[in-house]
Formats: structure tokens, sequence, C-alpha cells
């Protein structure tokens, strides 16, 4: 007999095990390996790039071929990719690793969500996906904030003992994920050619955003509001030292920024009544404020604007996720979320360099 509880927790485990890292500072480890920024920018183009080319295929064969198994193809993703950069002697095999890093995502988002909503809708309970969805980003942040508190410690035991625990991370997380149920809300089609399940599974999920405007409006509003937050939180980084922050507390204070997105995320399930479009502007504003306020040179103050900025970013994202879920057909689920995903990528692509202009300029 199917567990819900049982496979929803497992669902939470993952997602920690996939999380936790002691390679989170990626950019410091490479900078003390002796690598330029210009390298590590370019690290980080790659990512974007391998994202944008397998985002929305890797949600395809999510939904043709079973989420569990796009969840197992991740973790194993992940496994390579920190496998790789033990090894790694060069700069072009550290940018192989980034790239097997960039599939680890691209096969991780929407499996995990879209197997989550079906499970509840299996049993009757989807109406309970919003406090999975808020559970799920505290999870992120959490783990987040404990990477940054354990980047000092990364940088002292070295990247090869740091991406080390990524892999053995990743086995216990394979071995969690091997106990999931595959579950599948339309059972009425047999796949009877591959490559036909493949097209037909873009085909429709095309069709379905050419019709459903407000699922397109949905995915980039709340793709835009998290470009912003992660940029904001992204240039702080950098920003905090060069306002005077001690550099023992500049962990604490990313930290503390964290803990905005998982008290956001929490605070969004009791207020339920609250309009998406009166939502949506709210946290804009919150976001453009905490904007103005990392530009006082006040550290404590700049620190408060990185932590508004992630309060509003996760309400907005949790209350999207649940409202998308339930427009979304089952069948092209993992899809349609793979496509959120692609088109925060290019938002990203797009609003990165130009935020890195604002941020230098004002």
């Amino acid at each position: 007999m199917f567990n819900i509880k049982k496979q929803i927790n497992r669902l939470y485990t993952s997602s920690v095990l996939g999380q936790l890292s002691l390679s989170g500072a990626w950019v410091a480890i490479l900078a003390a390996r002796g690598f330029s920024l210009a390298q590590i920018g370019f690290a980080e183009t790659v990512f974007h790039i391998v994202s944008l080319l397998f985002e929305i295929p890797s949600g395809v064969v999510a939904d043709v071929f079973g989420r569990k198994k796009t969840l197992i193809i991740s973790c194993v993703m992940r496994i390579i990719g920190n496998f790789v950069m033990v090894l790694s002697n060069n700069f072009a095999l550290v940018c192989v690793s980034i790239a097997f890093h960039a599939l680890n995502y691209n096969f991780s988002s929407g499996s995990g969500d879209a197997l989550a909503y079906d499970s509840l809708k299996s049993v009757g309970k989807e109406g309970q996906f919003e406090k999975y969805a808020s559970n799920q980003m505290i999870i992120y942040r959490a783990c987040e904030g404990l990477s940054t508190l354990l980047a000092g410690f990364s940088l002292w035991i070295g990247y090869r003992i740091a991406y080390s625990s990524g892999i053995a991370f990743g086995l216990v997380q394979l071995a969690v994920l091997s106990g999931l149920t595959e579950i599948r809300i339309d059972q009425s089609k047999k796949k009877i050619n591959v490559i036909n399940e493949v097209v037909g599974c873009f085909k429709q999920s095309l069709l379905f955003l050419k019709d459903a405007r407000k699922a397109v409006l949905l995915m980039f509003t709340n793709s835009f509001v998290g470009a912003l937050d992660i940029l904001l939180l992204f240039f702080l980084q950098a920003k905090l030292p060069m306002a005077g922050i001690p550099k023992w507390a500049l962990g604490l204070a990313l930290l503390a920024m964290q803990a905005g997105g998982v008290l956001g995320a929490r605070v969004i399930l009791f207020v339920k009544n609250v309009r998406y479009r009166g939502l949506f502007a709210s946290a804009t504003l919150v976001i453009m404020l905490g904007v103005a306020l990392e530009h006082s040179a006040l550290y404590a103050v700049m620190t408060l604007g990185g932590f508004m900025a992630a309060f509003a970013d996760d309400a907005l994202q949790v209350r999207t996720n649940a409202i998308l879920q339930d427009m979304l057909p089952s069948e092209q689920r993992a899809t349609l979320i793979s496509m959120e995903s692609f088109t925060f990528s290019v938002i990203m692509i797009v609003l990165s360099p130009l935020a890195g202009l604002f941020f230098a300029w004002w």
C-alpha cells in the first residue's frame, strides 16, 4: 500500500542530502586554488549554457521516463561532477565538473515537485502542496546558510576533501531516492515509441503554454523577482567586506539573509487570502527596498536589505509554486516546471551583466 508520508519524507531527506555541501562556497574555493575572477566567471557561464541547453529536455525525460528515474540521474550527475573536481588539476576539468553540476540541477529541477504533487494528488491531499513547497524552500535556505558558515572550514580542509564529502552525501542520497514510489496520475497512454512520446510531450507542453497565458505570466514574474533577489544576495557577498564588516561576522550576516527566506516561506502559509497581484507587487517593492538598503554603505543595514529581499522572494515563490501546480497537467508537469527554470536562466543571463554595472556604478 502506498505510504504518502514516507514518500514525502524521502523527498525531504533527498533535498537535505542534495543541498548539504562543504563546497557551497565554490567561488572562494576556486579563487583559493589560484584561478582568476575571469576564469571563475567563465565557469559560471559554462553552468548557465549547459543549463539552458538541457533544462527543458530534462523535464521531458522526467515526464516520459519517470520522475524517480530523473532524480536518480540528477544524483549521479552530482557524484560525477564532484569526482571530476576532486581529480581536476587544470581549468578544463573544472569546467567539465561545473557542466555535470549543471546537469544535476537540470534533472532535479521540476522532477521532485512534480512527483510530490502527483503523490499528494493520488491520495486526495494536493491541498497540502503549498506546505510541502514551503518546507522545501526552508530546507534550501537552511542548507545554503550552513554551507556559508562552513566556507572557512572548507578552505581549511582543501577542495579535494570538500568535494569528496559531496560524493559521500550523493551515495546516501541515491539510497534514499531508490525507495521512492513512481506515481502516474494519467495511466491511459501506453508508450509505443520513445521518440514519439518525447516529441509528443514537448508539443503538448507548448500547446498548453500557448493557451495558458496566466501560467506563462506566473512563470515570468516569479523568475524575474527571484533573479532580483539572487543577484542582490550575490553582490552583497562582495560588497559587505567593502563596507567594513568584520571577517568573523560575514558568515553570520549571510546566514541571517538566508533566514529571511526561511521566515518568508513559513509566513506565507498564514496569509492565504492575499490576492496574487497584491503579493507580487509587495514582494517586488520589498526587494527593491532591499536593493536601496544595499547602497547604504552600512553593513548592518545592507544585511537587513538582503534579509528583506529573501523574505519577499521565498514567500512569492511558495505561493507561485502552489498556484502553478494546480494549473499544470500531470503528464507534462515536469516539462512545464523546467520551462519556468529555463525562463529564470534566460533572465539571469540578461540581468547579471546589467546588475554588475549597476552595483559597481551606484
